[in-house]
Formats: C-alpha cells, sequence, structure tokens
C-alpha cells in the first residue's frame, strides 16, 4: 500500500501571522493570497504541472488549528488512500484521531506522532 506521497502542506503559528506572512512574500518570494497563505503547483523538470499542489500558511498562536499537538506547527502530508492509511496505523498501534473529514478539497484525517505533534494526511478529491 502506499502511504505518503508528498507534502501537501506546511502549517506553522505566528505572533503576527499577516506581517510575517508579507515577510516571507517580501524577501523569499512566496506568493502569499489573500486568505492568508500560498499554494505552489507540483510541476516537473520542464517546469510541467503534474497534478498536485502544496500550501504555505501561517495562523495566529494561541489558535487549536493543531490540537491537541502544542507544536507551533502541522505537516500536511498527501496520502494515495487515507481510510486504508488510517486504519494500517490503527492496526500498528498509532494514535490515530478519531475525527476525518471529506468535504471539496478532499479528505483528511490525522495522527499523533510519538513527540505528540498533529500530523495531518489528505487525499486529495478524485
Amino acid at each position: 500500500m502506499k502511504r505518503v506521497t508528498g507534502i501537501g502542506g506546511i502549517f506553522f503559528h505566528a505572533n503576527d501571522p499577516t506581517a510575517l506572512a508579507a515577510w516571507y512574500q517580501r524577501h523569499l518570494g512566496i506568493p502569499v493570497q489573500p486568505w492568508g497563505g500560498a499554494a505552489f503547483d507540483w510541476t516537473d523538470d520542464a517546469g510541467q504541472p503534474v497534478g498536485g499542489t502544496t500550501a504555505w500558511s501561517v495562523f495566529p498562536a494561541g489558535g487549536d488549528q493543531f490540537a491537541p499537538s502544542r507544536a507551533p506547527f502541522m505537516i500536511n502530508y498527501r496520502v494515495h488512500d487515507l481510510a486504508a492509511l488510517l486504519q494500517a496505523l490503527r492496526d500498528e498501534g498509532c494514535q490515530v484521531l478519531d475525527d476525518t473529514q471529506d468535504g471539496e478539497y478532499g479528505k483528511f484525517g490525522w495522527v499523533i506522532d510519538p513527540e505528540g505533534n498533529k500530523v495531518e494526511l489528505w487525499e486529495p478529491p478524485a
């Protein structure tokens, strides 16, 4: 079974998310959009799209988006079959959160790693 196939997103907390996003835009050229983040389309070596996107976003510090983790970040990993992977992780004794979401942007589930970090797993829509 395929497991992780890429990084779907990188999310982190900041004391001033607007100012920090503006810094990343100005100094590193990250194309921050009005929603507060950026989407990087996956391409091959020739610059042609290959059907994936990695999101990047800054959230206000103190928010609960990453709960129950207390880490100031969360990585979103793209997966092939969310339901099968979550079941495999349960069978392997991992701490899989019961909550899952299925919506316009695909299916989402979460697991807590041994250090207590919340890891987001994302199966893009078909």
